[in-house]
């Protein structure tokens, strides 16, 4: 039996992009379709977040939006950097559920519902895991060590217990978004691991979920910089890690007892 209109969820589904013109249609489609089949439990939009993409991404993610209004919505930056992107998408979000996924769609897409859910039954972050047992991982030994590698020294310097800080499928809820958000500084890649450090060590509730993933060739990923930025942020966390403020904690008590 379905929800009534007022009582669904409203969820975000956001696709952060960066010179995407070759896959994005079909990304988008393929996303449309899986919500039309799936969600009818959610009140759904789908936002393409473009961080200044030169290519012809913002004029396809507009021409989507056009095609399908009120399913399909654009912001652009003119800055680059997945984690700029998702901060402006999620912030100016009015969604319940706020999530992302890459555009590669390389996290099955079976795995939403499962992810939507925990985050509509208590839990404040859930997000997808190659490293989890039970997930199932199609990419390359070189990718596959340096995650390894970076998962475990970070378990090494905060003694986190999530097993995968990098896979391109997370969500969070509004709560999250008002009050992590704002302490998370990095803009780009780290932007993952700082978001899932701060909101544990701060006490939310993670939902970690094993999911059948695949490598994408032509992924927009630079290793060793990535690799090199990801360090500089480890250290910066463990010099100076972020608290949410009391005001925040007692605001969020009254907002769960009322």
């Amino acid at each position: 039996m379905l929800r009534s209109e007022e009582s669904r969820p409203r969820v975000d589904a956001v696709i952060p992009v960066y010179n995407e013109e070759r896959d994005l249609e079909r990304s988008v489609t393929t996303l449309r379709q899986f919500l039309i089949e799936n969600g009818a439990d959610w009140r759904w939009r789908i936002v393409v977040a473009d961080n200044a993409s030169v290519d012809k991404t913002l004029t396809i993610a507009e021409s989507l939006a056009r095609r399908w209004p009120g399913q399909v919505a654009v912001v652009h930056l003119d800055q680059k950097g997945r984690g700029r992107a998702l901060r402006r998408a999620w912030t100016e979000s009015d969604a319940d559920v706020v999530c992302y996924m890459d555009v590669d769609l390389s996290t099955a897409l079976r795995y939403l519902p499962p992810l939507i859910e925990a985050l509509t039954s208590g839990y404040d972050v859930a997000f997808g895991s190659r490293l989890m047992p039970g997930a199932r991982v199609r990419r390359g030994l070189k990718r596959e060590v340096i995650s390894r590698c970076y998962n475990l020294l970070i378990k090494l310097l905060f003694w986190h217990h999530f097993w995968d800080a990098q896979c391109g499928f997370k969500g969070i809820t509004r709560r999250v978004a008002r009050e992590v958000l704002p302490l998370v500084q990095d803009q780009a890649w780290f932007f993952d691991s700082e978001l899932l450090l701060i909101a544990e060590k701060n006490g939310y509730r993670l939902k970690e979920i094993p999911v059948a993933w695949t490598d994408d060739p032509d992924s927009r990923v630079k290793i060793v910089k990535t690799a090199w930025e990801d360090l500089k942020g480890l250290w910066r966390l463990k010099r100076h890690f972020p608290r949410v403020s009391a005001a925040s904690e007692l605001k969020a008590a009254k907002e769960t007892a009322g």
